[in-house]
């Protein structure tokens, strides 16, 4: 069996929810723990944290994964969705799962899957942290797939439980209220493991507050624990300014492990490892540059709540001429994101390579009532060549809305 015949294997076996939505999604813990047995609990070989949120948390735990490699630690990192390779999900010390383990990995349990039938994000964190556990990884760093208290991720007890902040996302699954998204994303929290909560939002701080007490769980809300003049004194390799809200959490959370004992750490290694989050973990699509001339960032906010960080970014941007290459998945809140995109722009309407992609003419019908002008074009790489055709040197193009928007950019251009 080769690498790409074994993801094939993954994809057609194994219901994918990044994919194809809805219909994936598995909510309970019943296939993961048949899954946890058959494969004796790697999870409990290695130290790990646990990490959730609406948006964030693929940067915090980037980051933490990189200060924790820099102070010496053997690192895993589990992350999701991937943007081009499936192997971007499992890394240890930053380098990506070998194509042959997959490839292993798969030829040795098909039975098992076969007989369980896991979601495709169950069997993949299940070869995480199997990897993990035959790479003796000192810690993992685990990001929660969606939501919390029913999410495959959540069998682990960590050292630390880290919620980024809540936004409205995934309504149709968690709730269509902050207050019922909280409730799911706290499910994280577990007894006498401490807790740091990125944002404090004052509607909903009870629900961390009352939960945290239930459980005995020590707990921080990082946005008061350090102020922005603070943040501002570390360097980041991560361009986008809504990082810092990230930044704040991140030191909470390794002030917590420091405290703890579980990790020894110096502040030159949390100054170092933050400096190169990103090329030491291979994080990318977080308002990456892509050329100069004309400036290209592409970014994977995909919903209200992180649009409204790099929309307030961009408009601090200077520029003759703004280009956005936009598309997004039909299942989120259309009309909440697309009401904050500037309506001054020449927009290129497109839809990603998957599934859920919402087809580009209905996604320029939609724009065209709120407002925004453009035209529809069938796929991301035709969007944005179309895009750079129509920009002069001195204009900005911003490559949005969805991860796979971005995701399908990137393949497009890899030299970028």
């Amino acid at each position: 069996m080769s690498y790409a015949e074994a993801l094939r294997y993954l994809y057609a076996q194994t219901p994918d929810f990044q994919r194809t939505g809805k219909v994936a999604y598995k909510p309970g813990l019943g296939n993961t723990l048949l899954l946890d047995e058959y494969f004796g609990h790697p999870h409990r070989r290695f130290t790990s944290v646990h990490v959730a949120g609406t948006n964030g948390k693929g940067s915090t735990s980037h980051m933490l994964a990189a200060v924790l490699q820099r102070a010496g630690y053997r690192v895993g990192l589990y992350t999701s969705p991937h943007l081009n390779d499936f192997r971007e999900r499992i890394k240890v010390g930053g380098a990506e799962i070998p194509p042959q383990r997959v490839v292993d990995f798969v030829e040795k349990h098909r039975a098992a899957v076969e007989r369980i039938h896991p979601s495709f994000f169950e069997l993949t964190m299940m070869m995480a942290f199997d990897f993990f556990a035959q790479e003796k990884v000192e810690v993992a760093v685990v990001e929660v797939g969606l939501g919390g208290r029913l999410d495959s991720t959540n069998v682990i007890t960590p050292a630390l439980s880290v919620i980024t902040n809540i936004g409205l996302d995934h309504t149709d699954l968690l709730g269509d209220t902050l207050e019922k998204i909280a409730r799911e994303k706290a499910g994280i929290i577990k007894p006498e493991v401490p807790v740091v909560v990125g944002e404090y939002q004052p509607e909903i701080a009870h629900i961390f507050e009352q939960k945290a007490a239930a459980c005995g769980a020590p707990l921080v809300f990082a946005s008061r624990r350090y102020s922005c003049r603070y943040t501002a004194g570390y360097e980041l390799d991560l361009r986008g300014s809504y990082q810092q809200r990230n930044l704040c959490t991140a030191l909470a959370a390794l002030e917590c492990l420091r405290q703890r004992g579980v990790f020894s750490f110096s502040q030159k290694n949390v100054e170092d490892g933050l400096r190169t989050a990103a090329a030491a973990t291979g994080l990318r699509g977080r308002w990456q540059l892509l050329r100069s001339a004309p400036k290209i960032i592409c970014d994977t906010a995909h919903n209200a709540h992180g649009l409204q960080q790099t929309m307030a970014q961009l408009a601090g941007e200077k520029y003759e001429q703004l280009h956005i290459v936009f598309g997004m998945v039909a299942d989120k809140d259309i009309g909440s994101a697309v009401a904050l995109l500037p309506r001054a722009a020449r927009y290129y309407f497109t839809q990603a390579s998957v599934a859920r992609a919402m087809p580009a003419d209905e996604m320029a019908r939609k724009c065209r009532t709120a407002g925004l002008q453009g035209e529809a074009y069938p796929a991301v790489e035709q969007a944005l060549l179309a895009a750079i055709e129509n920009a002069a040197a001195n204009d900005f193009i911003y490559v949005g809305g969805s991860t796979f928007v971005v995701a399908d950019a990137l393949k497009a251009f890899p030299n970028f």
